[in-house]
Order: structure tokens, then sequence, then C-alpha cells
């Protein structure tokens, strides 16, 4: 299945300037796989460690000899190592953390030799480790589920994903494509874009696609003893558990658990978003650039993995989405999933995920724009909406506050360019979510 991350990991390759690259993001994203990919699809010689399956491998790495490292990696492996087409890949290297300083010497000494390391639950190993980390020397990319544009690929509508990567803002999108598309999209919402979960349902069953994702929640419930802090399992998994129900509000620690202290459950919380499971949406001023200069962090909203794993969370199947407005489904808040996801990992390379909202908290003039996103120097205002036309008003609200005048909305209605009081409002449709940077900026 094509990952839009491949063309990074090509650049990559043919820098340089390049560095080791470790790939971070949560389990089952398909870190592995990308790099597999990559060099299949380019013909290299893969030389794979994998450090949970094989810990003692830790031992081949030598930080006093890079050059004898390499030759301990071709007797243990029995792959020539020839820079040109040799890529060292170290998997699961949260399992050996003293292999991480050992990066920075293959940048110094071989910066020929091309090394991608990924982990998952690399966050902790980061947070809380005893060596000298490589700054500097080593670069990173983040990697989220699938988008809706790589799922359609993997459907096999690559002349869809031509139409919606052409299509412009004013362009009319004839009915029947617009409806086949938000057909794709109620899949999407189901399925998720978890790679695991998106091949099994085009080689199988609804029923096994469901089989898989709780088999992947149950594998991230697993994972829990493995976060080495001092937090309860039994913790962890109420707020685990609850999270997929509070998207889009407000968090209050009251609304996972009235018995519990706020202090041990945001603890748990600060465990699961570090493994990336939950990302939390903290309320911003959006004065300016860049939007994390002026957040106020003791207000903010969750955000979960995929929306195909909020719907297995919380029971929703297909026969929920398959009629009326998906911003109707589960209080909108499979729509809010949505698009949180997509704006989350919808980054610069090497930038870490981060999303934003904006909220004004008065009497009788409180409002609040679900996420505020950056275009380059411009300050983007987001709503997630239902209904063809729609007030705007938390939108309108925060134009006038912040003397703007483009907000950008996503429904299930076709794209239209909106004028409200001298203000302008693009109206995208869901299946146009991996466009809209082009679009804002051909406004």
């Amino acid at each position: 299945m094509h990952r839009n991350a491949l063309e990074f990991i090509k650049k990559w390759w043919k820098s340089e300037f390049r560095r080791p690259l470790i790939i971070r993001g949560a389990r089952q994203v398909g870190k592995s796989y990308l790099v597999r990919q990559f060099a299949r699809e380019g013909g290299l010689d893969l030389l794979e460690v994998n450090f949970e399956k094989e810990p003692d491998a830790a031992d081949l790495f030598q930080k006093q000899s890079i050059q004898k490292t390499c030759e301990f990696l071709t007797l243990r492996y029995k792959i020539p190592i020839d820079p040109a087409k040799t890529l060292l890949f170290l998997d699961e290297i949260q399992a050996a953390p003293q292999v991480i300083p050992v990066l920075r010497y293959f940048y110094e000494e071989r910066p020929d030799l091309r090394v991608i390391s990924a982990g998952s639950l690399l966050e902790f190993v980061l947070k809380d480790h005893q060596f000298s980390m490589p700054v500097g020397r080593v670069e990173y990319f983040y990697l989220g589920p699938m988008t809706f544009e790589e799922y359609l690929l993997a459907a096999e509508e690559k002349d869809l994903c031509r139409f919606i990567a052409d299509l412009q803002a004013t362009d009319d999108v004839p009915l029947p494509l617009h409806k086949q598309l938000m057909d794709h999209v109620r899949t999407y919402f189901v399925v998720g874009g978890m790679p695991e979960a998106i091949g099994i349902f085009r080689q199988a069953s609804w029923e096994e696609c469901e089989r898989i994702k709780k088999n992947i929640l149950a594998a991230y419930q697993d994972d829990f003893s493995r976060y080495r802090q001092r937090v309860s399992d039994s913790r962890l998994r109420k707020v685990f558990q609850k999270m997929p129900r509070l998207i889009g509000e407000k968090l209050k620690y009251v609304n996972i658990d009235p018995e519990e202290r706020s202090k041990d459950l945001a603890q748990a919380l600060d465990l699961l978003c570090m493994a990336r499971v939950g990302h939390k949406v903290h309320r911003c001023l959006a004065n300016g650039i860049p939007l994390g200069a002026e957040i106020q962090e003791k207000f903010f909203k969750i955000l979960f993995l995929d929306v195909g794993m909020v719907c297995s969370s919380c029971g929703l199947n297909r026969l929920d989405l398959e009629a009326g407005d998906l911003n109707l489904v589960n209080q909108g808040k499979l729509s809010e999933q949505f698009v949180g996801q997509h704006l989350l990992y919808d980054q610069p390379p090497g930038q870490a995920p981060e999303l934003y909202y904006w909220a004004r908290e008065r009497r009788n003039a409180a409002a609040e724009v679900d996420y505020i996103a950056a275009s380059g120097s411009k300050i983007i205002p987001v709503e997630v909406k239902s209904g063809k036309t729609g007030r705007l008003k938390s939108l309108q609200l925060f134009l006038q506050e912040k003397r703007r005048t483009f907000g950008l909305r996503f429904n299930s209605q076709p794209p239209a360019l909106l004028k409200q009081n001298g203000r302008l409002f693009l109206s995208l449709p869901f299946y146009l979510i991996g466009q809209w940077r082009r679009m804002v900026e051909t406004i």
C-alpha cells in the first residue's frame, strides 16, 4: 500500500545532508512496513535488526568503532554493506536504548551509510534516557495512520485520487461523484487508517476488519505494563477506554471518573499521549505564528489515534454511518476526529504533530473554533460543521476578534466559496481534507 511518507524517504536517501533517520509513531501505524516497502521498491539490500526479537544484537554496536560495527553486522546477517545499495534498518530501537547514542557515530564516521531506526513507545526512552542524546546528529519523521487519500489508493481508486488532486475550490463536483466520494468517506470512518485494518478490509470482509481493529485496541492495552512509570494498568485502561467518547470536548477529569484524583488521571493521560494513542489539542490565543507560543496548557481537548479505532471503541459500525449527515453520528465526534487526525499529521517533515483550538468563554458571547491551523504565515480557523449553509457563528466571532477575513469549514456538502459580512469562507467536503493547503493558497 502506498504511503505519502515514501516520497520523504526517497528525498532523504538522495540528500547529501541526510542524517540517521528515526521514525516515530504509535504501534501498528506501519513504520516497519514503510521501510521494507521503500527498500523493496528501490531494489535495495535491507539489513534489518529487530531489537525486540533479538535483544543481544545491541552488543554488535560499538561506539568506539563504527567500522567494527559494520563488520559485525555483515558477519551476523551475511549481508555485505555497500553504501550505494544497503539500507541499515534498526527496528524496535526502544528495546535497545544503548544503541541510540551510537547513531551519532554513524553520522560522523560513516555518513555514506543510510541508517533508519524506528520504534514504538520510543517517547518513554527518549524522556527517561540515561545516555547522551545524538542531538543534531539525527533527524525525525512522525508517522500517523493512513490518510483518506492513501485509503483511496489502497481501494484501487487512483482516478478518484487524481480527480481530487486536480479539483479547484470553485469547481463544481457532479453529484454522482460527490456521493461516490462521500461513500468512501463513510467507509474510511469505520475502517480507519490503520494499515492492517485497511489491508484486511480490502482482502476479506467488514467482520475481519473489525476483528483486526479490536486486536489492535487490545494490543495497546497489553502495552500498559511497559509504560515504565507507576500508573496502574486499571487506571490506564479506564482513561484509554474513555478517550474516544470525549473527543471534541474540553477535557474535565471528572468526566473520566469523578472518584479519581485529577492528578492521577492526568498522569495516565500523559502516558497515553506519550505512546501516541492520544493527543492533546491545546487551546491557543491564535494571535500569531507559531501557534504553540501562546497556548493555555490547562485547557485542551482530546484526539484519539484513529477514527476507525474510535468506531470500534464506541461500538459503531457501518450501518450507523450509511445514511444521514456524518456530523450527526456520535454527536459529531467522528467528524471532528477525522478532520483532527489529518490536520495533526499534516506538518512539514521532521516537525512533531501539533494542533490547537480557540475558545472564548464569555457570558452570552461564548464561542469555540474546532481547530486552528497554520499555513505558512497565515492562521486558519477550521470548523467541522453540519448543514448546507450554517451560521458559522464561532468562525465569525473569531475573525471579528482577530481582525481576519478567512475561515475554513469541513462538512458533507460539495465545495463552496461563501461570502458573509465581508469575510470569505471556504467550505470543503471531508474528502478534500488532504487538499486544504493547496486550495487555501489558491484563493
